[in-house]
């Protein structure tokens, strides 16, 4: 059955592969298939969870709210909900040794959260015996499904808000968690003081002198992945003020390309920037022994190099809600004429 038409829709400004309909007795919220666009990801009936099941709901996964015991396979979403104040609602967590949250670590050596292993190989058991009212984890293009996660009978949550077009429409689905967990009110303040902080910034950046062009990340192997210029970190750089040689794709993912494509295209860059996790300080000397090749970089020999190493900052925790965070730290690095934003916080200048 279709819900009926005197719901309210929640206004998204930026985020474009989601929508929520708020009705009276229950909230329908839909998940655009990033990977084909005319297709729905996956469709979610909530339901206040002290109140009985209305007859008749639309067809699509019930979850009942406020969640008070999810297993969450994502560091980015376990800091999101103890930053909207329901942290305690966390009863299991996947792929710990990546998760560098505090209260994490804490509640897992005290036993009130579950390791629940791999992500991409769950301890099911684990999961069984905690009686989760959600399963939170990102879904991937391809990915042939979620295993024997899927026969639990257990709601799963595919928090695809990585693959949205912009910084603010991934930060922007917020407000669905916010509804998850029973912070929408949260959830709205939080976007609010993001949103309004982050089109300041842009303004800034719009009207700086230069636009330095800029690239981006590390070679894996012999690919290199870079931001497609629909994606949340491509379209970040732009509004920094940078001139990014792979805006211009339509990809809202990571693009792979060969190791000499990159070279060649970015050679010339003013400012390099890059995200590393390793346990060892990152220098100059570091990422040549790692790839002579980097040494070519107009921006290695100028020492415009700049890194931020994951295992020391909490960068995959908190900048994709974050996005006025890291804005920030960009615009400061391309354009250090403009002052007033508070320092870096993720990145700091490579040295010798």
């Amino acid at each position: 059955m279709s819900p009926s038409s005197d719901g309210d829709t929640l206004a998204f400004k930026y985020a474009e592969r989601i929508s929520i309909v708020q009705y009276d007795d229950y909230t329908v919220v839909k998940l655009q298939n990033p990977w084909d666009t005319l297709k729905t990801l996956h469709t979610y009936v909530l339901v206040d969870r002290d109140r009985e099941l209305p007859p008749h709901l639309p067809v699509g996964t019930i979850v009942r709210t406020p969640l008070q015991k999810a297993v969450v396979f994502t560091s980015v979403h376990s800091s999101l909900a103890d930053v909207l104040g329901k942290g305690s609602s966390i009863g299991g967590v996947c792929d710990l040794k990546y998760i560098q949250l505090p209260f994490i670590q804490e509640g897992v050596a005290k036993g009130t959260v579950m390791d629940c292993g791999d992500a991409m190989n769950p301890d099911i058991e684990k999961i069984i015996d905690l009686h989760p009212d959600a399963i939170m984890l990102s879904p991937f293009n391809n990915s042939g499904g979620y295993g024997r996660v899927e026969e639990l009978d257990i709601p799963i949550v595919e928090c695809a808000d990585y693959m949205e077009t912009s910084a603010l429409g991934r930060a922007e689905w917020m407000k669905f968690y916010g509804l998850l967990f029973g912070a929408s009110d949260e959830a709205e303040q939080l976007f609010e003081e993001v949103s309004g902080n982050y089109e300041r910034m842009k303004a800034l950046a719009a009207n700086a002198a230069t636009h330095p062009k800029v690239v981006v990340d590390l070679k894996m192997g012999s690919t290199w992945y870079v931001p497609g210029g629909r994606s949340t970190q491509g379209r970040l750089l732009v509004d920094a003020g940078a001139d990014y040689p792979f805006a211009d794709t339509d990809d809202s993912g990571s693009i792979p390309l060969s190791v000499e494509m990159v070279m060649d295209r970015c050679a010339d860059a003013d400012v390099w920037m890059f995200k590393a996790s390793v346990e060892t300080e990152v220098t100059l000397r570091y990422l040549a022994s790692d790839y002579e090749g980097y040494t070519h970089l107009k921006a290695y020999k100028d020492g415009s190099v700049y890194g931020c190493n994951t295992t020391e900052v909490a960068f995959y925790e908190e900048a994709p809600y974050r996005p006025d965070y890291l804005l920030g730290d960009m615009i400061q690095i391309f354009h250090p004429e403009i002052e007033g934003l508070g320092g870096l916080r993720y990145y700091s200048k490579i040295e010798n």
